[in-house]
């Protein structure tokens, strides 16, 4: 076969075997390896026999290790050889006659080597047994360089780890009702920590709001992002607004914070004169509630788009809590595996949630052993277990509910008066809280008689750790509190509530109506 310019190819004859070396070109033969093995600057050693006694030695070898002592053992004379963890290796080399390389081992005089060892055999008519030459390259440099890389690599993930720690709440608020842990796992060994967050916030009167979410991407960027998010929503969450509207004001800052950055989240709250859990998803992985048998329930829709995609008008939706049940949210570098769909990861948390029993946090752990969470896990996860407990014995008469619809105009004013005060009695509180829970009553149901309009109710509910009084009605103009003057004959009822009650609040209600609320702290 000829090329284009019509040559032929050098590399075969026409025979197909390979051409005949010229009479003019050297053999090995004819050149004096030692001499080349002496210049090499790499280091070089020979060695022969089952005891490794030394052969040769090349100049590189002998300034690095000093000259050795030919025909001595390398056990006695090379320990060099020994710190490297050769010996074993050349062993390994002289029974399978096949090379063997070790990468960056350090000797006790702090230089680290990579060291190739390979089958050495002598020529024909040699008597001596066959030897091992031992090829190494001096790496001290790259491996110096490379473990300040890696040092540097790990202060910048510490940074970024803390940072991330430092903006998720340190200390998780357990209200009356509930009880919670949490955990976030960074992911991977690089510093780029992701921004997952979670988040328990009281809002009076013995409801909790909750959140979970994470914004995509990872670094401090992201983790800045969680930061401001997770700031906002303890802001939004103080309006009290219905988990929807806290989102749709959330997807609006998220916008602004970063247009590139978008984020999911679910927003739930716990009100437990409800037993229930209202919540709005961002894009978000559903909530998993474990009942007291067992049975792993998914909440339903509505999903909406994640936070940052705008223009979208996100709904609520709930499911229920009973006593003795258990809730799990969850960021998807608890669920989400490479290579495996999202629904088996789903599938197994649920399986493990069944068989998950104990406190909050034990639940946290097993879920995080469970799904094979560990510190090499290449995504970060975020967990919030809450319980809703079951109450029984002397532990139960700490928490009471009593309500009386108010109707009849003002003469419900004395009716829920004696109510209260026949509530409070029964519940043994001291006669300073008796009373000052009446006068709370008086004032909040006087002041939904005047402003506000039917249907009308007044709620009294006492824990282990306080008493609320609370008045809901059809109008939904909420109260605010403003000075009276010394002539005004209105105005102060709020004013008595805020300087009598350890908090207070409002809040718009489903169906267009409000409720205004107060607490004592209890003694």
């Amino acid at each position: 076969m000829q090329r284009g310019d019509g040559s032929v190819p050098a590399a075969r004859g026409e025979t197909g075997q390979p051409p005949k070396t010229p009479s003019d070109v050297p053999a090995l033969e004819d050149f004096s390896v030692p001499e080349i093995l002496g210049r090499l600057p790499a280091l070089v050693a020979l060695v022969y026999g089952p005891d490794h006694r030394i052969a040769y030695v090349n100049e590189a070898y002998a300034a690095a290790f000093g000259h050795r002592t030919l025909g001595t053992t390398a056990a006695d004379s090379c320990p060099e050889l020994a710190e490297l963890g050769l010996l074993p290796l050349m062993d390994q080399v002289l029974r399978s006659g096949k090379p063997r390389t070790v990468k960056s081992r350090r000797t006790r005089g702090g230089g680290s080597y990579t060291v190739t060892c390979l089958p050495a055999e002598r020529t024909e008519g040699g008597k001596e047994p066959e030897g091992v030459l031992v090829f190494a390259a001096d790496v001290t440099d790259h491996a110096e360089a490379a473990e300040r890389l890696r040092a540097s690599e790990r202060r910048h993930r510490e940074t970024a780890v803390t940072l991330q720690r430092s903006l998720l709440p340190q200390e998780l608020e357990q209200p009356d009702d509930l009880r919670f842990a949490a955990t976030y796992q960074p992911g991977g060994t690089d510093a780029a920590v992701g921004g997952d967050w979670y988040d328990v916030i009281t809002l009076g009167a013995g409801r909790t709001a909750l959140v979970i979410g994470d914004v995509m991407g990872r670094g401090v960027r992201a983790a800045a992002v969680m930061g401001q998010l997770r700031t906002a929503v303890r802001a939004y969450a103080r309006l009290d607004l219905p988990p929807h509207e806290v989102l749709q004001l959330l997807d609006g800052l998220a916008s602004e914070i970063d247009p590139s950055q978008i984020a999911t989240c679910v927003y739930a709250v716990h009100d437990p004169n409800e037993g229930r859990l209202v919540y709005a998803s961002a894009g978000h992985l559903p909530i998993l509630v474990r009942d007291q048998d067992g049975t792993v329930r998914r909440a339903d829709e509505p999903t909406g788009p994640p936070l940052g995609t705008g223009g979208y008008l996100h709904a609520s939706g709930s499911i229920d809590l009973p006593p003795g049940a258990t809730a799990v949210l969850y960021t998807d570098g608890l669920v989400e595996r490479r290579r495996e769909d999202i629904d088996e990861g789903m599938a197994a948390l649920e399986r493990a949630l069944s068989g998950a029993t104990g406190t909050p946090q034990v639940v946290c752990d097993r879920l995080i052993r469970s799904m094979g969470v560990t510190a090499e896990h290449d995504d970060d996860v975020a967990l919030l277990v809450l319980q809703h407990p079951t109450r029984k014995g002397a532990n139960a008469e700490l928490f009471h509910n009593a309500a009386l619809d108010l109707l009849g105009g003002i003469e419900a004013a004395p009716r829920a008066r004696a109510f209260a005060s026949g509530v409070l009695a029964s519940w043994r509180f001291p006669p300073e809280l008796h009373d000052l829970g009446v006068l709370a009553v008086s004032e909040l149901v006087a002041n939904s008689l005047k402003h506000g309009s039917p249907p009308m109710r007044l709620r009294l509910r006492r824990t282990d750790r306080r008493l609320i009084v609370e008045v809901t009605d059809g109008d939904e103009h909420l109260p605010r509190r403003r000075r009276a003057e010394s002539e005004d004959e209105a105005g102060r009822g709020i004013s008595i509530i805020a300087t009598i009650a350890s908090s207070w609040g409002s809040r718009r209600t489903p169906g267009g109506g409000k409720a205004v609320w107060c607490e004592f702290a209890l003694p």
